[in-house]
């Protein structure tokens, strides 16, 4: 394997919405630089990047892939990543490993949703970005009005590099407007451009737009700009280099622009990667802290410092295992070796190490500083942790993972595949950092919790496939509580003679509401020895659970005070198992007088939406019982803060993906407790009743 030099490499990452066409424009990318010997085709096995079977049967990236090639003597290691919202998981973590990131806007749909996101995430990671305008050839390609919307959504003002000759079915060539020449192509043809003269009607707008460009680069520097109000002009060594260190600093956002499936422009974005876009050694030093003494330190991509890696993506496959991807920001990863993993303070022993083009593994001895590269097998080591040299061990942030939205219940149809559950979903959940697994205690539902109903529909049929594991799928059970608004004073009394050794316990009970969150409070006011000591403990215990399965609609009751102050006892008869039946007779018989209620779980909702989707969604939040806390307006972006009942937001996601054309987001948690409506309860104390019922006959 060829040996690059840090000033040669090129790490790079394909986002945007989805559908903009990522996954063509990488697989051009292959073919064209001649890493690959034919153009792969999404939605098919030819595919390089989307080779998963899902991918392939859904037609779109559903997980990041990683392929290399080489430019110009450059190598560029392209990641390729979702645009979806429900596999959107890949995304952040592969813009931490990145050096500079294109932007790709599909011709047809313009800037959307997660262009923005992906806009959002590369701000907060100062990448140098190039915007790829693809799908040109599509006959709703309309490039005046995505360099508007980039302007106004990202309040930069794009520039072009590039002008399309043509468009939908008759765009056909591209002006290079930095060097000033026409390039020609062939709908999916090799990729490489023919030269040729400009257009003749073209060559008016050529010379505007030139000018143009040339009057933003020199903007980019004082000493620049100086030159161009003197002169008129920039010499060619003076735009190149001006142009150069205002994409790498951010100050100029360029506009390329192409055909991904007809293989259009896609030379020229190579091209534009391997000159404009940072090398390693360009980029500021990664912070972290040193496992020492938490001290703040850094690691500057230098092979000669000590090794610093980062994880950024862990691929489990039943059969060859966990495969960890890794970017190594100082010093080299040698195969059979052993690393640190400065995340968990332990060694991992390392075997073999690839170089990975999709799915194919090409063995390397050496992953250096500045490349990203894959080992197998390793033990501990999950996505986000830390690889580096014990004797220097630092640890970078970890990855921030978008939250999980929506949840479902599953339940294994057969003993067999109940005993190879766990390890296949601890597998997955070790791919997919946004996947969350829990056994409610509750409700006793094992919960899948993930970033949409696509994402859940994947990770069953994964199950399945992967794992031979076979489940059903239901929607989870709504966590209600019970509570009291009144008080009672009751007898809890339990006496039973058999003939022999009887069973007695007579108890008294003080029962009353304590404030939200006070659980259960016991208190003991006998005095004068009416209850013996010992016998306490017995009744609070049956008060207790009693409490676990309530008493109108059998679950769990809360924020409950009983005072157990009088009681009865018989030198032979009493017991603690007595005592402790007396107690939940007593409890049970007095919380029917106290005014029990319902009470639902109350989430913490905040709705990041377009502007001009905030009417319907806000009325579809009135809707659902929800109750609007405060709304953040930026831009044309508003997030709306909301406390909405659990029950009313079981299928939000596809709801508000329905509601905002796929624009909107979500992210939840649980507030607190709230009392249900009447009406409301009604039903759900019948229900719950019934399936009570039904559980006791079978």
């Amino acid at each position: 394997m060829k040996q690059y030099s840090l000033q040669e490499i090129r790490n790079v990452g394909l986002v945007g919405h989805g559908s903009s066409g990522k996954t063509s424009v990488a697989e051009a990318i292959l073919y064209t630089s001649g890493a690959t010997d034919r153009l792969g085709k999404v939605g098919d096995t030819s595919s390089i990047m989307d080779y998963d079977p899902d991918e392939q049967k859904r037609g779109h990236t559903i997980s990041a892939s990683l392929a290399f090639c080489e430019w110009n003597k450059h190598k560029i290691n392209i990641l390729d990543t979702p645009g979806d919202n429900n596999f959107i998981a890949d995304t952040p973590a592969c813009i931490r490993v990145m050096d500079g990131a294109v932007i790709v806007i599909g011709a047809d749909d313009g800037v959307q949703f997660f262009t923005e996101k992906a806009w959002q995430w590369s701000d907060e990671q100062n990448l140098a970005r190039i915007v790829f305008v693809n799908k040109l050839d599509h006959d709703r390609a309309n490039l005046p009005s995505i360099l508007e919307a980039i302007k106004r959504k990202f309040k930069k003002t794009p520039v072009l590099l590039q002008m399309p000759v043509g468009n939908g079915e008759s765009f056909s060539g591209i002006v290079d407007l930095v060097d000033h020449k026409y390039f020609s192509y062939e709908k999916g043809g090799e990729g490489k451009g023919k030269a040729g003269e400009i257009p003749g009607d073209l060559l008016d707008s050529v010379e505007n737009s030139r000018a143009e460009l040339t009057e933003a680069v020199a903007e980019v520097d004082d000493e620049l700009i100086e030159l161009y109000l003197e002169k008129g002009e920039l010499s060619d060594e003076e735009f190149h280099a001006g142009l150069r260190n205002g994409i790498r600093e951010g100050k100029l956002i360029p506009v390329l622009c192409g055909s991904g499936t007809q293989n259009m422009g896609i030379d020229l974005l190579l091209a534009a990667i391997a000159e404009y876009l940072p090398s390693p050694d360009l980029r500021p030093p990664v912070k972290g802290k040193l496992v020492k003494d938490g001290s703040e330190a850094s690691r500057s991509s230098d092979p000669k410092e000590p090794l610093s890696a980062l994880v950024f993506k862990t691929v489990a496959d039943p059969y060859a295992g966990k495969l960890t991807l890794f970017r190594v920001f100082s010093g080299a990863v040698k195969a059979d070796s052993s690393v640190y993993n400065a995340s968990q303070e332990s060694s991992e022993r390392v075997g073999q190490l690839y170089l990975l083009q999709g799915k194919k593994q090409i063995p390397v001895t050496e992953v250096s500083a500045g490349d990203i590269g894959a080992v197998a097998k390793l033990k501990l080591t999950t996505t986000g942790e830390t690889l580096s040299d014990q004797g220097s061990a630092i640890v970078f942030n970890g990855i921030q993972f978008p939250v999980p939205v929506l949840s479902q219940a599953i339940l294994p149809k057969t003993r067999a595949d109940e005993e190879k559950i766990s390890n296949a979903l601890h597998r997955i959940v070790e791919e997919d950092p946004t996947l969350k697994v829990e056994r409610n205690a509750q409700t006793n539902q094992l919960l899948v919790s993930g970033m949409g109903q696509v994402h859940l529909d994947v990770v069953i049929e994964r199950l399945k496939k992967r794992f031979g594991v076979e489940v059903d799928v239901k929607p989870p059970k709504v966590p209600y509580r019970e509570t009291i608004r009144g008080r009672t004073k009751v007898q809890g009394k339990y006496k039973k003679q058999t003939g022999g050794r009887g069973q007695f316990g007579d108890t008294w009970l003080e029962i009353s509401p304590v404030q939200k969150g006070g659980g259960f409070v016991f208190e003991n006011k006998i005095v004068g020895g009416a209850i013996p000591k010992t016998y306490i403990p017995a009744v609070e215990k049956g008060i207790h659970e009693a409490m676990a399965h309530g008493v109108i609609a059998h679950y769990p009751m809360v924020d409950v005070k009983v005072a157990l102050y009088d009681g009865s006892y018989h030198d032979v008869d009493s017991s603690e198992m007595a005592f402790k039946i007396a107690g939940s007779l007593g409890f049970k018989k007095g919380v029917l007088d106290c005014k029990p209620i319902l009470l639902e779980p109350i989430m913490m909702m905040d709705v990041i939406i377009p502007g001009e989707h905030v009417g319907d969604v806000m009325g579809d939040l009135n809707s659902r019982r929800g109750k609007i806390q405060g709304i953040d307006a930026d831009d044309d972006v508003q997030t709306i803060r909301v406390h909405v009942p659990m029950a009313e937001i079981l299928n939000y996601a596809a709801d508000l993906r329905s509601l905002t054309s796929g624009r909107g987001m979500f992210v939840v948690e649980f507030d607190h407790y709230d009392d249900v409506p009447d009406h409301l309860a009604k039903k759900i104390i019948e229900e719950a009743n019934r399936e009570h019922e039904k559980a006791k006959e079978s």
